[in-house]
């Protein structure tokens, strides 16, 4: 059976609950959900693992933090023996506006401290991710306080409707490989 890692990243603890930083966390939570499953602490992370179309689909949360996100992906693909064509890091991105999703087969960190985590663990660049755009509407010094902020009320429909979505390409990705998810997904644009 195929087996694929499926990782958001985020930061545990009540405070970073449904921040922009941990939309990660909130896209894995609602694919989880889909498939009426739920997470359970494991090691290095909460984890949730359930079969579609003869498909393993291992989500985690990674509770190293954001800035070790690494160790936590390499135990899991390491235990689960899961190549790197079949792992997919979902993660927030303020290079990307807010109706924005993109996913890549592979590509640089960004500057994002969750994705140099894994990359110095991997030792690669070379693994898919979905990017998450959540805008740049802050001023030039703010961007910690930004991402670690939460959505604006005037946000939350598109955010909402951004996650659904973004639990569609996750499976598109695993049922129909990352060229026919980047062809049909990259070019969209989220709206009210």
């Amino acid at each position: 059976m195929n087996k694929y890692l499926i990782v958001g990243l985020g930061n545990i603890g009540e405070e970073y609950h449904h921040t922009r930083h941990n939309i990660g966390f909130d896209v894995v939570d609602a694919l989880a959900a889909k498939h009426n499953h739920h997470f359970e602490a494991d090691r290095l992370a909460e984890v949730s693992q359930f079969k579609v179309k003869g498909k393993m689909f291992i989500c985690i949360k990674p509770n190293t933090y954001m800035n070790l996100s690494g160790k936590a992906l390499r135990y899991w693909k390491e235990k689960e023996n899961i190549s790197l064509e079949n792992i997919l890091v979902i993660v927030d991105d303020v290079a990307l506006p807010l109706e924005k999703i993109r996913i890549r087969a592979a590509g640089s960190h960004g500057g994002h401290n969750g994705l140099k985590s894994i990359e110095a663990t991997l030792l690669t660049d070379q693994y898919a991710k979905l990017r998450f755009g959540i805008g740049n509407e802050y001023i030039k010094g703010q961007q910690a306080d930004y991402v670690l902020g939460k959505w604006k009320p005037a946000q939350e429909r598109i955010v909402f409707q951004k996650t659904v979505l973004c639990t569609e390409i996750v499976e598109s990705f695993v049922h129909r490989g990352i060229t026919n998810t980047m062809n049909d997904y990259n070019k969209m644009t989220v709206t009210l």
